[in-house]
Order: structure tokens, then sequence, then C-alpha cells
């Protein structure tokens, strides 16, 4: 029967049946789909990013350039909201939603960036739309394999926001005003 169905279908059959028949792990990106939600004091704040996993390589300074524009994400930019103000690292943000960048320093402080267009791919920082420029200093923690977004701290107006890949961790203060 093989020999009939080669013999009517041809290579072309051949190549549909194989295709059809592929791995689907093949389409699953490499960087899963992941956001953390978070309320202080009557603010929603959600993060939604790709995470990308470091499998061994050299991330900041190499994957990741110091000194150029990179978002902590793959594919799109991270995408953060906040449904009330907020004060990031002392200064004003507006309710609303922005793709999140940064700007990794080697020696100094990086640069965190909220971006007025929040749906974006991760290459393409749109340039004169920044909204608010924040200065934060990495510090050292355990090695985290998969780039992670979480809040280790949350308290009833403030909480921490930590951005953390490979060892290096990235501290947010956040403060919201009761509503």
């Amino acid at each position: 029967m093989r020999s009939r169905w080669m013999h009517r279908f041809g290579a072309a059959g051949a190549l549909l049946i194989a295709l059809a028949c592929a791995s689907p792990a093949q389409s699953i990106p490499k960087s899963q789909l992941g956001s953390v939600m978070q309320m202080v004091a009557g603010a929603r704040i959600e993060i939604t990013y790709r995470r990308p996993v470091a499998r061994g390589r050299t991330l900041f300074g190499d994957l990741v350039p110091w000194g150029r524009t990179w978002t902590p994400s793959a594919d799109s930019a991270v995408v953060f909201s906040t449904s009330a103000p907020i004060q990031i690292n002392g200064a004003e943000l507006a309710a609303g939603t922005y793709s999140l960048w940064a700007i990794p320093q080697q020696q100094e402080s990086w640069t965190v960036i909220f971006n007025a267009v929040p749906h974006t791919f991760h290459l393409a920082y749109p340039d004169g739309r920044d909204v608010l420029r924040v200065h934060a200093t990495p510090k050292r923690g355990e090695h985290m394999e998969t780039l992670a977004f979480y809040f280790p701290l949350v308290d009833a107006d403030s909480a921490t926001l930590y951005l953390h890949w490979g060892a290096t961790i990235v501290p947010l203060s956040i403060r919201a005003r009761p509503h």
C-alpha cells in the first residue's frame, strides 16, 4: 500500500506527511511567556515578558552588551502596567501601560526606562517616547537560569521589584498612595 501511495502522490505527498508528523515541540518558543502581578496600596502592577534562559552563556557584557538599550525579554518588549500612579525609585510614573527597557552598565548603576510604546519587538526600542528613566544599582545574587521579575518584599504601600538573571539582580523600589 505504501508503494501505491508514494507512486500516486510522489515526493510532495511524502513532504506533507512529514510536516504533519513533525514534533509539536519544534513550534514551542524557547523563551516562555511569563507574568507577575502585585497589588501595592490598591495599585495593580503587572509585568508580562518572555523569559530567556541563560544556557551557559555569558549574559551581561556579551549577550547583552554594556551601555546599549535592551529589554529584559525575548521576542517582544517587557510590558509594564500600573492601574494607579506609583513612584519608582522616588520618581513619579502615571497609571498606564509601558514597555520596559534597561541600559546595563558594567561599573555603574543601570538606567531603567519606561517607554510610552507598550507593545513592540524586543529589538525595536522606540526612541523619543520615554516617559520615565530611573537609575538602579545592581547587586549579585544566586544564579537565576531563567530571567525573572518578582517582588521579594511587599508592604502596605511599598514594594521591591527584582529583575533577576544570572547572578545579576536589579532592584526597583515602588511606592503607591493608598486609594
